[in-house]
């Protein structure tokens, strides 16, 4: 099959459509998740959050479609107080148990009708739980951060909390004017009344729920890139600025490196922030990564995890899954994006990098199948490392020039979409010159290790 033309066309934001979808079926490994029979197109949230007793007042509206005839929906929200909730302005029946916000309106929505929902809420905000921990809002020493994959967005908004679901968000936080507030897009205003100050932030790109982050600290903004490149900036702690400006002194680079390779930066601007605490992992967001303190002192280790979340802008972000079971295209495609900064950088080759990562799992269990790796193993380490090692045989599958065509070409299709393994691997098959179906069959389907590819 010849592959396609090497001018993409110009990539764009897909216009919402209020007409009636098909009703998705629920996420396979988080069944409870989200409800499918509505879809949200917009979120504004107005919070007044206090870091002291670490207390949280919200209001949520969000604008949605019923996919089909509701009588009653579902939102997700952790154990908060409920003031109100309001439906197309009016006050609504609801009940709120196990994390669910059950919604009775006055009058039963149409298929196809587009309806607003408020709701009004109060209280503590802390981690939902999950096998790998608490998820979500987290209160810090001094402030607080959100990282809320997967299921981590109801700690603190009301939400339809499924990864295919994804709308444009305004956000306002008002808190005490000393700390700062980084919210993944634009910042609109900053509006400071007495010792308070509201900070609002616009991001216009459709974006899943838990890739919405909040960090509220005492930061020292630190710009990384001015136009014309992408804006970047990090937000430090004060006595932090000097090792974030050596360790992330090379982002610049990276973000010049991943548009060659995977096409132009799909949001407005990228700020990475700093918490003033250690994290066992960066975490990606819209438009943000928030690293620990601990992820400051150079080194490949901590090099790598830079580049790692900024090529998740593309990949998890802008192109994101339809549910949790293809987390493999986010995650192998990030860890293909640490070998090719490193190849580029002039550090070890990405093959280099790829046959240490085949060793490792070499001596590792068997029993990982990569296009559905199952619940328990979709944060296993061998995940990141087989994802990578996926796309390094497909490039060494298309050859070079035919591989960086069908990487542009799919964050380009793609951009601001959602997208499955199968969409992956016909997208890849219009770049080849034989048919890839056994390559796929043994990295994505068999647990057994394929051979190194060379």
């Amino acid at each position: 099959m010849n592959p396609r033309p090497a001018q993409s066309p110009q990539p764009h934001q897909p216009q919402r459509s209020t007409a009636p979808a098909p009703v998705a079926a629920p996420d396979p490994y988080f069944p409870n998740s989200g409800d499918p029979r509505y879809r949200v197109h917009r979120y504004e949230l107005a919070l007044d959050y206090r870091p002291g007793p670490n207390r949280l007042g919200g209001t949520a509206r969000l604008s949605a479609v019923a996919v089909t005839a509701l009588a009653e929906f579902a939102l997700d929200l952790a154990e908060f107080r409920i003031g109100r909730v309001l439906v197309d302005g009016k006050a609504a029946r609801y009940t709120h148990r196990a994390g669910k916000l059950r919604i009775r309106p006055a009058k039963a929505l149409a298929a196809g009708a587009a309806f607003t929902v408020e709701v009004h809420y109060t209280g503590n905000p802390r981690p939902v739980r999950s096998p790998w921990g608490g998820l979500g809002w987290e209160e810090l020493t001094d402030g607080a951060l959100v990282a809320s994959q997967p299921v981590g967005a109801p700690s603190w908004f009301p939400c339809n909390d499924r990864p295919a679901d994804k709308a444009t968000y305004q956000i306002a936080v008002t808190t005490p004017s000393p700390y700062t507030v980084v919210v993944g897009g634009r910042l609109l205003t900053r509006t400071t009344r007495a010792s308070s100050t509201t900070w609002v932030y616009e991001q216009a790109a459709p974006t899943s729920t838990y890739l919405v982050t909040v960090s509220i600290g005492q930061y020292r903004p630190v710009a990384l890139a001015e136009r014309p490149a992408v804006p970047q900036t990090g937000f430090v702690p004060e006595r932090l600025t000097g090792p974030f400006a050596a360790d992330f002194g090379r982002q610049p680079a990276m973000m010049a490196c991943f548009e060659e390779a995977f096409g132009p930066y799909p949001f407005g601007e990228y700020a990475v922030v700093v918490a003033d605490e250690e994290l066992d992992v960066p975490v990606e967001a819209q438009g943000v990564a928030t690293f620990g303190t601990n992820h400051l002192g150079g080194g490949w280790e901590r090099e790598r995890l830079v580049a790692h979340e900024l090529a998740h802008q593309w990949f998890g972000n802008s192109v994101s899954v339809a549910d949790w079971s293809h987390i493999w295209l986010n995650e192998g495609l990030a860890k293909y994006a640490e070998w090719l900064w490193s190849e580029r950088s002039g550090g070890p080759s990405a093959a280099a990098r790829a046959a240490d990562a085949h060793r490792l799992l070499a001596g590792l269990p068997q029993d990982l199948r990569l296009g559905d790796p199952g619940r328990k193993l979709m944060f296993d380490d061998r995940l990141y490392q087989r994802g990578g090692l996926t796309v390094h045989a497909l490039r060494r599958a298309l050859g070079d020039a035919a591989f960086f065509r069908m990487l542009r070409d799919w964050a380009g299709f793609h951009r601001h979409g959602v997208v499955d393994t199968a969409d992956f691997t016909a997208h890849a098959a219009g770049y080849a010159s034989a048919p890839l179906d056994g390559l796929f069959e043994a990295w994505l389907w068999r647990p057994e290790l394929p051979p190194l590819p060379v």
